[in-house]
C-alpha cells in the first residue's frame, strides 16, 4: 500500500478520525534557487552539478558567499534542507586554494560525526583533493590517533572529545591549530542548558588556543528553527554572527495530525493509554510497508513501545527483527548497525528517544509518530521533519499523552502549528560551570594577572584559589598548572554530575557492558530492584555501587516494569529580585535543592496494575541553583483558608500534642515502616485516614477526637512519611497548582521537563506559609527560572486557561493531576486559587 493510499484510508476511518483533534495539510513548497558565488572553482562547480546540487538553494548560496567573505554565520532552516552544503562547499573551496588548510567539524553526537565522514570523504575523492578527512572521537582506536593528528585536514569530532582529548593536548595538534580556517557547529540548537553552558566554555578554550597559535577561524553554525539563533550563536562563540534563515529548499506535501486517545472513564476523565494508541498507529504504517520512526520521551518508554510494537508485528505475521530501538546507552556498534538497517530498508520501524531527532542519515522515512509532545515546538517540528525528504509525501502524527501540557496543546493546536518556536537559553557564565572550565583552561595554557575569562574581567581571584589548592603555581608573572590532576577527565559536559553509571550484565562468564546512564537519572533508573530495559529485553538490577559507578544486572523475564518516586526540599539562600502584585509576592534568587529517590512501584505492563513497592536507599543529591518562588500575603492566606481553598496548617485539635507523644511512645520512638530510631529530630506522626476527612471545625465540633485516636496514628521517620504521602497521591489546591505549573512551564522556555523542578510547600520554613518554587535542575542554574520570573503573569494565565478548559469534573492528569475520591473538588479549588493569585473573581458554586 502506498502512503498516499494509507492517508486516504485514515481519513475515511471513522474510528481513527474520532480521535483526531487536528489534521493539517502542508502544501508542497517549490525550490528557491540562489547563485553560486563567483569564486567557486570550476572543478567544484562541476562536481556540484554532477551531484544534482545545482542550483544551490537560496540559503546555501547565501551561506557560502558570506563564509568565503570571512563572516561567521548560522543557518536556520528546516530538517533535510541541505544545510551541510553551506559549510562543505567553503571547506572544499579553501582546500582547493590551500592544500594545507585545516577544518574542525563539531557535531553533538558520534552518530552525526560518522554520518558526515562518509559523504565528505566521497566528495574529496571525487574532486581529487588531497584533503585528509577523519573522525576523532572516543571510538577512534588508540593506534590510529597519532596518524589522525599528523594528517590534519578535516577533523570531525564532538564537543566531549574536543574538551577531553584535543584541547588539553593542543601541543600535539600544533600544525592543525596553526592552519585552522573554519569551525563548524552543527545542530546548534542542541547546545543549551547545562550542555550548552559547557560547550560555550569549550569554545572559549578553543578560541584561546587558536589565538595562541595565531589562527582566527570562521565559525559556521547550523540549527533547527528557533526564535533566537543569532543570540544563541553569539553567546556560544562570543563574536558577531550573520543569521541566514530564508529556507530555499523544496518540500513535499506533508500531513500533520494531532491525535487524542478516547476517554474511557468519563467520570475521572481517563483516556486510553497513549502508549498503546501510538503502537496502534505505528502498526498500521508498518503493516502497509511504510518505513516509520516512532519518538518516545524517555529511555523506559522507548523500550516499552519497542516491546509492544514487536508483539504487534509478530501477531500480524511480520518479522520482529524489522523493528528496532535506538537511544543513548546503546553501544556504538549497535547504533551503527541500526542506522545501516534503516538506510538499506531492512528495518521497517525504529523506536527512539530524541537521539534520532538530529540529522543522521536514516533513509526515506514516510511516517513519524510522536508518543507525546516532545517538550518544545522546535523538537516537535524537528521530529516531524524526520519523515519526508526533499519532495516526498510524508505524514507526522503526534499522539497526546494525558499530561497537562499535551492536553493543553491538543485544545490549542495553533500553539504548535502556528506559533514561532521557543528561544534556546544558554548560560556560559554559570559559576559552577565556569569554575570547572577555568581549571581546564589553566591546564591548557598559563594565565597572567588581569587576564579575563568569561564574565570574569580578571580571573586572578579564582586562579588564586587553585594556587591554594595546589593545582597552580604563581611566580609573580604567570599562573601555571603544576598538579598531577587532569581536570578535563573528571568533568562531563552533559551533566552536572561527573561520572556515568555503567550497567553490566553478569549472567555470563564475564561481565558485559549493556549501556550506561548519567548519575542524575541513575537513582531513578538503575537502583536495586529496578527493571531496566535495553533493546526490548528486560534486566533486573541486582546491585548498584554508587561510588564506583557500576550497576549489576541480569536478564529477567517479567510482565512488569518499575517506576521510581522522589522528593525535593528547598532552602532559600539569597534574594536577587522581588515584587508584589496586590496580595501575591514573587521573588527570584538562589536556592539550595535537596533531591532524594524514595522508593519505587512495580506495575504490570499493558494494564499498569500495581503489584508491589520497594525502597531506594541512595545518597541524596544537594546543589545550589536559581529559583523563582511565589508566596502569599497573610491576608490572602486567611481569605483562602476561610474559603476552604488552602488548608489551615497543623490545626489537629487541642489534644494533638498529647496524642502525638502517646503514638511515638507506643511505637517505641521508632519508625513503624523502616524501624529507624529517633535521633536529632523527633519522628512524624501520620494520620492513616486523612485528618481532613473528619471535617473538624474548631469551636464547632469535636471530630478531632476520632481523627487523633491512637488507632489512626502511626509513627514515621521523615523519609518514610514522604514515601507514604507520595504513594497516597492526595491532591490539594496547592499541589494541584504545582502539578499544573510543572507541566505547563516548559512551554514558556525551551526546556525539557527534566530541566525544571517545582515544589509546592504548604508550610514553607522561609515564609511560614504556602509557597511554590520553580527552580533550575542544575547547579548554578540554566537561566530558566529568570525567564519564568519575567513571564510570571503569562504563566499563571496559561495555567488558569488549562484548568478551566479541561473537560473533567473533579481533576485529572490533564489539568491538576490525578485525584482521589476524598477530594473531588480539587479542580475547582485549584482554579479558585490561581484566579485569586491573578486578582480575578473566583468561580461561584
Amino acid at each position: 500500500m502506498t502512503l498516499d493510499t494509507l492517508i486516504g484510508d485514515l481519513q475515511t476511518d471513522r474510528l481513527f478520525m474520532r480521535d483526531v483533534a487536528t489534521w493539517q495539510r502542508l502544501p508542497p513548497r517549490p525550490l528557491r534557487p540562489g547563485s553560486l558565488p563567483a569564486q567557486i572553482n570550476n572543478r567544484l562547480a562541476g562536481w556540484l552539478d554532477d551531484q544534482s546540487w545545482l542550483p544551490l538553494y537560496l540559503h546555501q548560496a547565501e551561506a557560502v558567499d558570506a563564509v568565503l567573505a570571512g563572516e561567521n554565520v548560522v543557518m536556520v532552516t528546516g530538517t533535510a534542507s541541505g544545510k551541510s552544503l553551506g559549510y562543505i562547499v567553503p571547506t572544499l573551496q579553501w582546500a582547493h586554494e590551500d592544500p594545507e588548510v585545516c577544518a574542525l567539524f563539531i557535531f553533538p553526537t558520534k552518530a552525526l560525526a560518522q554520518d558526515q565522514l562518509v559523504g565528505l570523504r566521497s566528495a574529496v575523492s571525487d574532486l581529487g583533493i588531497k584533503l585528509p578527512v577523519a573522525v576523532y572521537d572516543g571510538d577512534t582506536p588508540g593506534e590510529a590517533r597519532a596518524g589522525v593528528r599528523r594528517a590534519g585536514g578535516v577533523i570531525i569530532t564532538n564537543p566531549d572529545m574536543l574538551h577531553l582529548g584535543i584541547l588539553p593536548h593542543h601541543s600535539n595538534w600544533e600544525r592543525f591549530f596553526r592552519r585552522l580556517r573554519v569551525v563548524v557547529l552543527d545542530e546548534l540548537h542542541s547546545y543549551r542548558g547545562v550542555f550548552g553552558g559547557h560547550v560555550a566554555n569549550v569554545l572559549r578554550r578553543l578560541r584561546r588556543i587558536c589565538r595562541f597559535y595565531g589562527s582566527d577561524p570562521v565559525f559556521i553554525g547550523s540549527s533547527a528553527t528557533i526564535s533566537n539563533p543569532g543570540e544563541l550563536a553569539e553567546r556560544l562563540i562570543e563574536a558577531p554572527v550573520r543569521v541566514i534563515d530564508q529556507d530555499g529548499s523544496p518540500r513535499g506535501e506533508k500531513h500533520i495530525v494531532l491525535v487524542n486517545p478516547p476517554i474511557i472513564d468519563p467520570a475521572l476523565n481517563i483516556r486510553r493509554s497513549y502508549v498503546l494508541q501510538t503502537v496502534d498507529v505505528a502498526r498500521r504504517f508498518v503493516h502497509a510497508d511504510v518505513q516509520t520512526i516512532v519518538f518516545a520521551r524517555s529511555r523506559n518508554l522507548t523500550e516499552l513501545i519497542l516491546g509492544y510494537l514487536r508483539d504487534a508485528v509478530i501477531s500480524d505475521g511480520g518479522k520482529p527483527d524489522s523493528i528496532e530501538g535506538y537511544r543513548g546507552g546503546y553501544l556504538s556498534e549497535e547504533r551503527r548497525a541500526i542506522e545501516a538497517g534503516l538506510r538499506d530498508g531492512r528495518i521497517k520501524a525504529v523506536v527512539t528517544t530524541n537521539a534520532l531527532e538530529l540529522g543522521i542519515d536514516i533513509g526515506q522515512m514516510g511516517a513519524a509518530v510522536l508518543a507525546g509532545y516532545p517538550g518544545t515546538i522546535a523538537s516537535t517540528w524537528q521530529q516531524f521533519g524526520r519523515a519526508g525528504r526533499r519532495s516526498d509525501l510524508s505524514i507526522g502524527i503526534l499522539v497526546a499523552s494525558p499530561m497537562s501540557l499535551d492536553q493543553y496543546l491538543v485544545r490549542h493546536p495553533d500553539y504548535v502549528l502556528e506559533q514561532p518556536p521557543e528561544q534556546a537559553l544558554v548560560n556560559p557564565d554559570n559559576l559552577a560551570v565556569l569554575a570547572d572550565q577555568l581549571r581546564c583552561a589553566a591546564y591548557e595554557l598559563p594565565f597572567r594577572p588581569g587576564d579575563a575569562y568569561g564574565l570574569l574581567p580578571d580571573a586572578a581571584p579564582f586562579l588564586d584559589i587553585l594556587v591554594e589548592q595546589g593545582h597552580l603555581r604563581f611566580n609573580g608573572r604567570t599562573y601555571r598548572w603544576v598538579s598531577d590532576v587532569y581536570p578535563a577527565a573528571g568533568l562531563s559536559l552533559r551533566t552536572h554530575l561527573q561520572q556515568a553509571v555503567l550497567i553490566e550484565d553478569h549472567s555470563q562468564a564475564g561481565p558485559r557492558s549493556i549501556g550506561d546512564v548519567d548519575r542524575e537519572r541513575a537513582s531513578l533508573l538503575v537502583y536495586p530492584g529496578a527493571v531496566y530495559m535495553h533493546q526490548g529485553r528486560q534486566y533486573l538490577i541486582e546491585d548498584l555501587d554508587w561510588e564506583a559507578g557500576r550497576a549489576i544486572a541480569r536478564p529477567y523475564e517479567t510482565d512488569t516494569y518499575t517506576l521510581a518516586q522522589s522528593s525535593n526540599e528547598i532552602e532559600v539562600l539569597e534574594v536577587h529580585d522581588r515584587s508584589a502584585e496586590s496580595e501575591l509576592h514573587k521573588s527570584l534568587g538562589w536556592v539550595q535543592v535537596t533531591q532524594e529517590a524514595l522508593g519505587y512501584r512495580v506495575l504490570r505492563r499493558y494494564t499498569n496494575e500495581f503489584v508491589t513497592d520497594g525502597e531506594i536507599n541512595l545518597p541524596a543529591q544537594v546543589f545550589e541553583t536559581s529559583g523563582y518562588w511565589i508566596s502569599f500575603s497573610p491576608a490572602l492566606v486567611e481569605e483562602l483558608e476561610a474559603a476552604g481553598v488552602l488548608l489551615r496548617p497543623n490545626d489537629y485539635g487541642p489534644n494533638w500534642s498529647d496524642q502525638r507523644t502517646a503514638a511515638r511512645s507506643r511505637d517505641g520512638y521508632r519508625c513503624t515502616r523502616c524501624g529507624a530510631p529517633e535521633a536529632a529530630h523527633q519522628h512524624d506522626v501520620h494520620h492513616m485516614r486523612p485528618f481532613r476527612e473528619f471535617e473538624y471545625r474548631r469551636g464547632e465540633n469535636e471530630a478531632y477526637r476520632e481523627a487523633n485516636h491512637l488507632s489512626n496514628l502511626r509513627t514515621l521517620c521523615r523519609r518514610c512519611h514522604r514515601i507514604v504521602e507520595s504513594s497516597l497521591g492526595r491532591r490539594s489546591a496547592l499541589s494541584g497548582l504545582g502539578y499544573a505549573l510543572e507541566n505547563l512551564a516548559p512551554l514558556y522556555v525551551m526546556a525539557a521537563s527534566s530541566d525544571l523542578g517545582v515544589l509546592a510547600d504548604p508550610q514553607s520554613r522561609y515564609t511560614n506559609g504556602p509557597m511554590i518554587t520553580l527552580y533550575d535542575r542544575a547547579p548554578g542554574g540554566l537561566g530558566l527560572a529568570e525567564r519564568l520570573y519575567e513571564r510570571h503573569r503569562e504563566l499563571l494565565t496559561g495555567v488558569r486557561d488549562m484548568i478551566a478548559g479541561c473537560d473533567c469534573e473533579s481533576g485529572c492528569p490533564a489539568c491538576v493531576g490525578p485525584v482521589d475520591e476524598e477530594l473531588s473538588s480539587a479542580k475547582h479549588l485549584t482554579l479558585h486559587l490561581v484566579q485569586a493569585m491573578l486578582g480575578e473573581q473566583p468561580p461561584t458554586g
